[in-house]
């Protein structure tokens, strides 16, 4: 039995498909107007080790993700332009150029991280009609009024919205700091948006109200009914979508279809920088090609990640990436090697590591009971290896690639090895570095030990 926490009601819950064994789950994706940074990805790592863990329960996992290639505004309560047309501004390329460049940088990302790939990848733009028609029902349904600028969703009118957040209307309207214009309410929201008189918008499309685009929540409403039908069991994302993005996402599909959206919330926390917020005003937004470029292993930043509940802020600092980088490196070097790995696995080590996945994707506990594993010395590598590869299709660490697999070292890297020990010894710091840093340019780190130097790969 996994358990799970739900964020709809703030418990932590056994997990119950609506189908046998089969589980239907939706991850919001990206909006692709610029790279998605290690905070977005956080996100998208807890995805992937969530439908692994369901995997490795027996469970058959259907996994959509949207595409926002258009309809994302730069202020998430509808205010402000798309964040396509900024990036068009800022690049002078099409939106659909744009679009298509930045979805094939978060595909890589998504590859470099070893995060497997949804089942269907499905673009906002490519389901107009399926969003036109939802609107259309929840209009019907009496939920929406329009102004000069839109068709927008009158909150007022369904009597939970704010369950999600835990916010109710009236504190809603209270806290709101922005210009209502001509909604009815500050926390009422697009459906679908008016293209501005005498624009030249690249991405607009004619409906029942005028030529416009779509409001940044009704893609996923549309979508994830489309491909899951409604309810569905488990919907994913980062904490900052709770309560905006996937508040208004429930609200469409409760006053079309008079059902909850999904049965399971969950989100995962934000990464902070530092101890404080990422921003682009302080130049700490990383991507993985910044971390690439520092010489850092993608992989070794999902292993950081793990190192953390998805519910409890990620505090990252070069310094901890560093020591994740290093911790990762000893682990893979150790089971090189191991021996093959055999038919039997260690049965009590297994069982730890399932307790501690199930307990609401418990990774720090889990990346314990790992190393717990490869520090007993009273089992037989073989059946470490079994065991370790076993907790691998869970983590997503790509050990498969290492365990029992010794490094091959040239004979040049070796004889560079044997002069940087000479230089060492005689002190000659500078030559020494120089040596060594032209082993690393050659693909292989030298780690100094009490029992002399130790060839390692570099970590790609």
């Amino acid at each position: 039995m996994i358990f799970l926490y739900n964020t709809l009601t703030r418990k932590l819950e056994a997990f119950h498909p609506i189908k046998p064994k089969q589980v239907s789950m939706y991850a919001c994706g990206p909006t692709v107007y610029w790279f998605a940074h290690i905070g977005n990805l956080r996100a998208y790592v807890f995805s992937d080790v969530l439908r692994r863990t369901l995997r490795a329960d027996g469970f058959d996992v259907t996994l959509i993700m949207n595409i926002t290639d258009v309809g994302h505004l730069t202020d998430d309560a509808d205010n402000g332009e798309d964040k396509m047309l900024v990036a068009m501004r800022r690049e002078g390329k099409t939106a659909y150029e744009i679009a298509k460049f930045y979805e094939k940088a978060f595909y890589r990302d998504l590859e470099r991280l070893n995060i497997e790939p949804a089942t269907k990848f499905v673009r906002a733009t490519d389901h107009i009609d399926d969003q036109v028609k939802m609107i259309q029902q929840i209009e019907k349904n009496g939920f929406t009024y329009q102004t000069s600028d839109g068709v927008y969703f009158d909150t007022s009118k369904l009597e939970d919205y704010g369950r999600l957040s835990g916010q109710k209307l009236e504190d809603k309207k209270a806290g709101a700091r922005i210009e209502v214009g001509e909604k009815r309410h500050a926390a009422d929201f697009a459906l679908w948006k008016f293209s501005p008189v005498d624009s030249k918008r690249e991405m607009e499309w004619k409906s029942p109200w005028g030529v416009g685009f779509p409001g940044w929540h009704i893609e996923c409403s549309a979508m994830s009914r489309k491909y899951l039908g409604v309810p569905f069991d488990i919907h994913t994302g980062g904490i900052d979508h709770i309560p905006v993005h996937h508040e208004n996402e429930l609200a469409q599909t409760e006053a079309a279809d008079g059902v909850l959206e999904a049965n399971t919330w969950m989100h995962s926390e934000f990464v902070t920088v530092d101890g404080g917020k990422m921003s682009k005003s302080l130049g700490n937004i990383y991507t993985i090609d910044d971390l690439v470029k520092r010489g850092y292993d993608p992989i070794a930043y999902r292993y950081f990640a793990l190192g953390a509940h998805y519910r409890t802020k990620l505090n990252f600092t070069f310094e901890a990436l560093e020591a994740a980088q290093n911790a990762f490196s000893r682990l893979r070097e150790t089971v090189r090697t191991w021996d093959a790995p055999g038919k039997i696995g260690c049965a009590e080590y297994e069982k730890k590591f399932a307790e501690a996945m199930d307990d609401d994707l418990n990774t720090p506990k889990a990346l314990a009971v790992v190393w717990d594993l490869v520090s007993d010395a009273n089992l037989s590598t073989s059946a470490k290896a079994t065991t370790l590869l076993r907790f691998n299709k869970v983590l997503g660490l790509g050990l498969e690639a290492f365990v029992g697999k010794l490094v091959a070292v040239p004979d040049e890297i070796l004889s560079i090895v044997e002069a940087r020990e000479q230089a060492r010894t005689k002190k000659e710091l500078k030559e020494s570095d120089r040596l060594r840093d032209e082993m690393q340019a050659n693909g292989f780190l030298v780690e100094d030990t009490p029992h002399g130097p130790v060839v390692r790969n570099v970590v790609k």
